[in-house]
């Protein structure tokens, strides 16, 4: 029997019910990958680097991260799946040439994120089969190209950013009640820091919601084709569920990081070799934490490839209109996996200090596609949104949100260049 047999046999309620579990994937893989794409290799790094300087009041930064998040997502996927357009095709209606320019942006930033993703899966495969991590990082960037050449690239990726991200925060919780954390002084420096960085504020924010991150779950939630005004109150939902899932992961990987600083372990977060995420599993749980470390930061690394190879791909759609989709788009994520990869193998940057760094790098980039869809929000409802009216506290949150990104953007500049030793 065809498929045009078969649907021609089903009632309504058969065809409705066969509707929603097609549409079911897309939605999940898009809560999923905005998810693992937020919790990658760099933000592991990121968030062990700074728990081992600052601490409890890391927490703090976590907490902004969060609420940064929520402003940024819920408007995102709100302006894209309303118009029905990815990102830089709504940017370009609004703004001429503006799509284009926030497109060249994600890009380079989603190339310098990816390459910190293919570094991490090297030190996860070093990790768990101790592999060298040049191999591991190409072994890692293979798989995910792999998994692009499938003739149904979508439905795989969803399935595989949906099992290694449940298998992320199920092991990472283990090892965070293991590390037993100073859960009371982490609740009171969530909320009054004994310290204040804005360039660790900036960088974990750009870790996790910076450059392709802001995108990613929005582009794949317009696959579902629950598009519209009237599909408001799901994006809503999805949005949400991301973001909560993103925020109790990140939380829980910090207490496991300080239960293990606060018992007078010292991670090294600053030699070539450095591994402090690593370091600060295989403390609590010895050699196993180690191999569980090596699972999760894979994991996390691969999923990010997959979501930063997959958005930035989606952005080149602002240049060709034969990128909105099959074969074209697959192609291209594969070339940018590609490049990538060579990139990666060529670069002499110790591994912990890139992953550092591009989340900074993305920080910078975030506060301008923000600017770009709070103009689309406060003054082109009518004709870019379609007449749809806009909630006034989202814009009114959404642009608190890009008022601070710009601000802790410029005061961090220097030091986060300095992740690299260029500058001061």
């Amino acid at each position: 029997m065809t498929d045009a047999q078969h649907t021609a046999e089903q009632t309504p309620a058969d065809r409705a019910k066969e509707f929603a579990r097609r549409r079911r994937g897309p939605i999940l893989g898009a809560i999923f990958l905005m998810a693992t794409s937020a919790i990658g290799p760099g933000f592991i790094t990121q968030t062990a680097t700074f728990t081992a300087t600052l601490g409890a009041a890391f927490a703090f930064a976590i907490l902004v991260s969060i609420l940064i998040d929520l402003a940024v997502q819920m408007n995102i996927w709100r302006m894209i799946t309303v118009s029905g357009k990815r990102a830089g095709d709504l940017a370009n209606s609004a703004v001429p040439f503006s799509g284009h320019v926030l497109a060249v942006l994600i890009v380079i930033g989603g190339l310098a994120f990816n390459i910190g993703n293919i570094a991490g899966g090297g030190l996860g495969l070093n990790a768990l089969l101790g592999l060298d991590a040049k191999i591991g990082g190409l072994v890692t960037g293979v798989l995910a190209i792999c998994i692009f050449l499938f003739k149904r690239a979508g439905r795989v990726v969803d399935v595989v950013v949906m099992v290694l991200g449940l298998g992320m925060i199920v092991m990472t919780v283990v090892v965070a009640i293991a590390s037993a954390p100073p859960i009371g002084d982490a609740f009171r420096q969530t909320f009054v820091p004994d310290e204040l960085n804005f360039a660790t504020i900036t960088t974990i924010v750009g870790g996790t919601v910076g450059g392709y991150i802001t995108y990613a779950g929005a582009h794949r939630y317009l696959e579902s084709g629950l598009t519209g005004p009237e599909h408001v109150k799901d994006v809503h939902r999805a949005s949400f569920q991301g973001i909560l899932v993103t925020g109790v992961m990140r939380y829980v990987l910090f207490l496991a990081i300080l239960g293990v600083v606060a018992s007078g372990v010292v991670l090294d977060v600053s030699g070539q070799g450095a591994n402090p995420a690593g370091a600060a599993f295989a403390a609590v749980l010895g050699d196993a934490g180690f191999r569980i470390f090596g699972f999760i930061f894979w994991a996390a690394a691969i999923t990010s490839v997959i979501g930063a190879a997959y958005t930035s791909a989606t952005f080149l759609s602002a240049f060709s209109r034969t990128l909105q989709g099959g074969w074209p788009l697959q192609l291209t994520t594969v070339a940018f996996i590609v490049v990538s990869l060579v990139v990666y193998l060529l670069v002499g940057t110790a591994p912990a200090a890139l992953l550092v760094f591009v989340g900074g790098f993305n920080g910078l980039i975030l506060p301008i596609g923000l600017t770009i869809f709070m103009y689309i929000g406060w003054f082109r409802q009518r004709d870019v949104l379609g007449g749809y009216r806009y909630p006034r506290w989202l814009l009114v949150v959404g642009t608190l949100a890009t008022a601070l990104t710009w601000y802790m953007g410029a005061v961090s500049i220097g030091p986060i260049f300095a992740f690299l030793g260029i500058g001061a």
